[in-house]
């Protein structure tokens, strides 16, 4: 993966049914939310205003400008519970270890090289709680509609088997659009 993401400035977020989504990534009880990748923040924003009552969101993204535009909107919206920062999730992440309650890798990992996915989900059972949520949105692995070639899209499947090689278990999974699904893992460690 270059410095400058391969989607850098792309966005799933007008592909998906919001109204579904949103309840399924926000912890039960505010707590702090982790945004892996998250582009131009747009799922970033949307739990934040979510959870401006009971809890934070930490967005983190290789994407400099994608960051500093995130960090301007924040400013000026007055959203004090998003914590954007500039971070390559494939290095060690900034977070301390039993630290983060919900994460999300929203049409992500797909972009991951093979070992970086492990990698990636590895890091967030370390950060995440015991207990705590793994989100991943992908595309569904068909030819037609937006998204990625379909060479490097990734089955449901893929996602369970990487997840459980990381001490995470399905909790459950769900349609939230016609191109993309939603698979959740709860860490059992």
């Amino acid at each position: 993966m270059p410095d400058k993401p391969v989607a850098a400035g792309k966005s799933s977020f007008d592909l998906i049914d919001v109204q579904k989504t949103l309840p399924l990534l926000l912890p039960d009880e505010g707590g702090t939310l982790l945004d892996l990748a998250c582009g131009p923040g747009d799922y970033s924003l949307a739990m934040a205003d979510k959870m401006r009552e009971c809890g934070r969101v930490i967005a983190l993204d290789l994407w400099e400008q994608g960051i500093a535009a995130l960090r301007r909107t924040t400013a000026v919206q007055g959203i004090a519970n998003l914590e954007a920062r500039v971070t390559d999730i494939r290095k060690p992440l900034p977070l301390m270890q039993n630290s983060i309650d919900s994460s999300l890798l929203a049409t992500v990992l797909h972009d991951l090289e093979g070992e970086e996915q492990g990698h990636v989900l590895a890091q967030l059972s370390n950060v995440l709680k015991g207990g705590g949520l793994l989100n991943v949105i992908e595309f569904k692995k068909v030819a037609e509609g937006p998204g990625p070639p379909l060479r490097i899209r990734l089955a449901e499947e893929d996602i369970d088997r990487l997840a459980a090689d990381c001490g995470f278990q399905k909790v459950q999974s769900a349609e939230i659009g016609n191109y993309n699904y939603l698979v959740q893992y709860r860490l059992v460690q």
